[in-house]
This record gives structure tokens, sequence and C-alpha cells, in this order.
């Protein structure tokens, strides 16, 4: 709710804005205050209660960041990343994002059957 009030337009310059987030995210007041304002979350409930409308689009998405995460942090080391200064940590984070995207694309120019690996130019 802080966010949207420090930037009223990032809520009113979209409607029909869909927010997707994660269990934290449960609050009475938040769902209020996004009702109001034409803004819809998907989030997933806890098992005790109802599930919400939509939770079963959530399970797709959250392998996908999951697989994102996971290819970020092991093929890319992410985590050991080097950079000192915020501007450093961007362009190492650029850099790999950009190598794995220009491998995923020759892989898929030459036909490789698994186009995300990068275990062919690790060496």
């Amino acid at each position: 709710m802080a966010i949207s009030e420090h930037d009223p337009h990032l809520l009113a310059d979209r409607p029909g804005l869909l927010i997707v987030a994660d269990k934290g995210y449960v609050s009475a007041e938040l769902d209020a205050f996004l009702t109001e304002r034409g803004v819809r979350l998907l989030r997933p409930s806890y098992r005790n209660r109802t599930p919400r409308p939509g939770e079963e689009l959530l399970k797709p998405i959250r392998q996908l960041i999951e697989s994102v995460n996971d290819t970020l942090k092991g093929q890319l080391d992410l985590e050991l990343h080097g950079g000192r200064t915020v501007t450093g940590v961007g362009a190492r984070i650029a850099q790999r994002i950009l190598a794995l995207t220009a491998a995923i694309w020759h892989n898929r120019a030459i036909g490789q059957p698994i186009t995300r690996s990068l275990i062919a130019y690790d060496h």
C-alpha cells in the first residue's frame, strides 16, 4: 500500500491490474485497498482457508519462477557474482542473463534438443 501511496499513478494508470503475490500478502485491509482501486490480487490461501478464485493458476507461475531462480543461481552463479557496487552487481547479472539468452538462441538455431543448457559452453 505504501508503494501505491508514494506513486498514486502506479495503480491508477493500469485498469484491471492483476498482482501475483505470495501467502505473506494476507490482509483484509490490503484486499479492500486494492479492490477500491480495481486491482485484483492473486495469491495462495492458507491450508485452513477456503481457496481463493484463480488460485489454481498459481502453480504453473510458481514453477516458472522457481525454474528461473534455479537457473540464475545454479547455472549462472548469481549468488557468487563478485560485484562490489550496485552498478557492478547489475552489470554482472545483465552479462549472465545476456549470455544465457544468447545460448538459448544459439541452441534453438542449431536444433539442440535442450535449449536452456550452458554445459556445452562451460569450459
